[in-house]
């Protein structure tokens, strides 16, 4: 498929596998109910019929057993992506990530790479119960030897797939659940950014909000409103969260003085805590502000009503906005 389009993340997801599996047949694609169903979210749907049970796997239960048998598989030179059905099922698989999958080419000194894609469908916004809404990221972001991203955009989903796949290094590709389904432009031609590189998405004047994944819509929609309220918000999205680019980010606060940083992860140990350090010991001087950070609440994901109260919405973030503003 080339040119461009209007897709959902899912749809162009879907297309993202498709044409690296018809650019490449050692690529795989395995999990829980990926083949003739499609996914639990339609993400592989119609690729069985397309390329057959021999290249989309339906997998038994076992999230361990999926991450251990694609790095079997990767050993014998296959590309395999993995699908963990929820953000919350992929504690059983954590061991395999995270003291086998991520230690393996260093503990080969190099001489063997683990093309190995692990996608994870993550965040809330879908109404559902525990262990299906919720932000792991931090874990494996923390974890040398992983590359952790996580796209906002149908275009990004489209590229950033088939940039992980073409990955020699395995891959952790957070899918923000609450975005699978509104649409946007896909350009099918060339890729907008590099699989690491952080984007600045709108220009502002007065404060920085930088975010990832789900929370960039959110971000952007914050910007809007205080726009029309006479504050200028520059919107910077990180993208990629191992490694992290901090180039376009540290020139934005450079020039706005002021950072807030939203994830829908809790705060506490996480990725934005990372970029709120990192970017005050790499721009003190230019900060006339305390780096803030706005995410989830400290405690386990609640019922699916709750998670409205829960989860930051662009209210939280202009909180933090003025906030910032008012040092």
């Amino acid at each position: 498929m080339s040119g461009p389009g209007v897709l959902t993340m899912a749809k162009a997801l879907n297309q993202g596998l498709r044409d690296a599996m018809s650019a490449d047949d050692k690529v795989l694609v395995m999990g829980e109910d990926v083949g003739p169903l499609g996914g639990v979210f339609r993400v592989t749907e119609g690729l069985h019929a397309e390329f057959g049970g021999s290249r989309v796997l339906d997998t038994p239960l076992g999230e361990a057993g999926i991450v251990g048998a694609a790095i079997g598989l990767a050993m014998r030179g296959y590309r395999p992506v993995c699908e963990i059905q929820f953000d919350g099922f992929i504690y059983p698989a954590f061991d395999q990530i995270t003291s086998q999958l991520a230690k393996l080419t260093n503990r080969h000194e190099g001489s063997a790479t683990f093309p190995i894609v692990i996608r994870v469908p993550y965040g809330g916004h879908i109404g559902a119960v525990e262990h299906h809404q919720e932000s792991p990221e931090a874990y494996f972001a923390h974890t040398p030897g992983l590359r952790v991203v996580s796209p906002s955009t149908p275009n990004d989903a489209y590229w950033m797939i088939r940039q992980a796949i073409e990955s020699d290094d395995p891959v952790m590709f957070f899918e923000p659940k609450s975005r699978y389904w509104p649409k946007g432009d896909v350009d099918l031609t060339s890729p907008a950014s590099p699989l690491h590189a952080s984007r600045l998405v709108r220009s502002g004047r007065e404060c920085t909000v930088a975010a990832y994944g789900p929370m960039v819509s959110v971000a952007l929609q914050a910007a809007e409103i205080a726009a029309a309220e006479g504050t200028s918000i520059e919107v910077v999205d990180i993208r990629s969260l191992s490694p992290i680019d901090y180039g376009p980010l540290l020139a934005s606060v450079e020039k706005t003085g002021h950072l807030v940083v939203a994830a829908e992860a809790s705060s506490f140990v996480s990725v934005s805590a990372e970029i709120a350090a990192t970017v005050t010991e790499r721009a003190f001087f230019s900060l006339e502000a305390p780096v803030l950070r706005v995410g989830a609440f400290d405690a386990p994901f609640p019922p699916a009503k709750l998670e409205s109260t829960f989860l930051p919405d662009a209210d939280r973030v202009l909180e933090a906005v003025d906030r910032s503003l008012g040092y």
